[in-house]
């Protein structure tokens, strides 16, 4: 008999226990938002003071490996002609001559005589990473020693240049990587990635930014450095069979030497996605941090501050609840508007959106964990420690 009562007491205590970690993942998680909403306005004010700008700019090459077009990039390759820096080039790399980015290319060739765009056809896949294959022949037809590689659809203010390179010539800078907004297409869908990046990707990396003293990576609207420091790390080739090259590049070059998040925000146009194109890029950005960095992946459960907050108030049902319940939507709705209007200079005009794409999220984490395969660029790959093997 008393046995029996001892282990229903070990039960109950356990189910207090249990019932308790809603409210305190809520309580971390509320208090994740308010050091992120510190981090934007730190880097708000910093970005909009400004730095000192170089006396003197080094040529840079800037590598574009395209694939495909769509109805934005001619304005975002455009926006890369018409930069305030003095000496460029534009490395335009394609897989196949009649890919549907050449017409494009051509246009701006044609427009901008006197900028120097160059085409090159790299038709040898060099690894799993087709992109990384592109970039590996792209830097060796590259004349400078200062290279920005950058995605196809990112657009660039005029000073975008003048700025990263002004940034990376400072001391022990390895890398300059930029922020970015996405700018929402017509469909539900394509809202909910780009609230997904204004109020739940960006927070992230400022608060990484913040707490590390810098970052450790490199994201894909930017990648500014030296052909050296790439040639350090064992070029291209030391990172074509990952998935998340931004990512490794920028983590390799951080063993050396700083990585700097510039001042300088970019633009990025979202598709039209229809709920499964979303569904299928989410789960594979998922699979990629968690095959990339699991240990931060599995962190990034504290940052569901809605999801938590509603479990918690389901289990407790009190006013206590219903105040903590309260004070993280309003941690979650201040981040969200200091990421979104302070730092990116955007309008939150999705942010009544918020809790459908945190409950959202909440279920693509969970996705994250549950396989290795994706798709991408319209081929199959499995993931490995985030290196990509190929689904035949």
């Amino acid at each position: 008999m008393e046995l029996l009562h001892g282990k229903l007491l070990v039960l109950l205590s356990t189910g207090e226990a249990l019932r308790a970690v809603p409210a305190i993942a809520t309580i971390a998680s509320i208090g994740y938002c308010l050091l992120a909403t510190f981090a934007g306005v730190r880097f708000a004010r910093q970005r909009k003071a400004g730095s000192s700008v170089a006396t003197s700019f080094p040529p840079v090459s800037i590598l574009k490996p395209l694939k495909g077009a769509d109805p934005e990039m001619y304005e975002a390759l455009r926006s890369h002609c018409v930069q305030e820096s003095p000496e460029y080039e534009m490395i335009c790399g394609v897989t196949e001559a009649n890919d549907p980015a050449v017409p494009v290319v051509e246009r701006l060739i044609r427009e901008f005589p006197e900028a120097k765009i160059r085409m090159v056809l790299c038709d040898k896949r060099l690894g799993a990473n087709g992109k990384v294959s592109s970039l590996i022949q792209l830097a060796a037809a590259a004349k400078a020693e200062f290279l920005v590689v950058n995605d196809s659809d990112i657009r660039v203010e005029p000073d975008y240049l003048r700025t990263i390179i002004t940034e990376l010539q400072q001391s022990n800078t390895g890398l300059v990587t930029c922020l970015y907004r996405g700018t929402a297409g017509r469909t539900l869908a394509s809202k909910l990635e780009s609230l997904g990046i204004s109020t739940d990707f960006v927070p992230g990396v400022l608060t990484a930014n913040l707490i590390e003293n810098g970052i450790h990576f490199g994201l894909g609207s930017t990648l500014a450095f030296r052909k050296s420091d790439l040639q350090e790390i064992g070029g291209f080739e030391s990172i074509v069979d990952y998935l998340a090259d931004d990512y490794e590049l920028g983590h390799r070059i951080a063993q050396h030497k700083k990585v700097v998040l510039s001042r300088s925000v970019v633009e990025t146009h979202l598709p039209d996605y229809d709920l499964a194109g979303f569904i299928t890029h989410q789960l594979r950005w998922a699979r990629t941090i968690h095959a990339s960095r699991p240990s931060g992946y599995a962190g990034l459960l504290l940052t569901f501050t809605l999801p938590w907050a509603v479990a918690e108030l389901c289990v407790w049902r009190n006013r206590l609840s219903m105040g903590l319940f309260v004070a993280a939507l309003v941690a979650r709705m201040a981040m969200a508007v200091v990421s979104s209007r302070l730092v990116l200079q955007e309008k939150p005009a999705f942010v009544w959106l918020l809790p459908i794409r945190d409950f959202v999220a909440l279920g693509v984490w969970v996705a994250g964990w549950a396989g290795k395969k994706i798709t991408w660029r319209g081929e199959k790959f499995t993931l490995e420690r985030g290196r990509l093997t190929r689904v035949v």
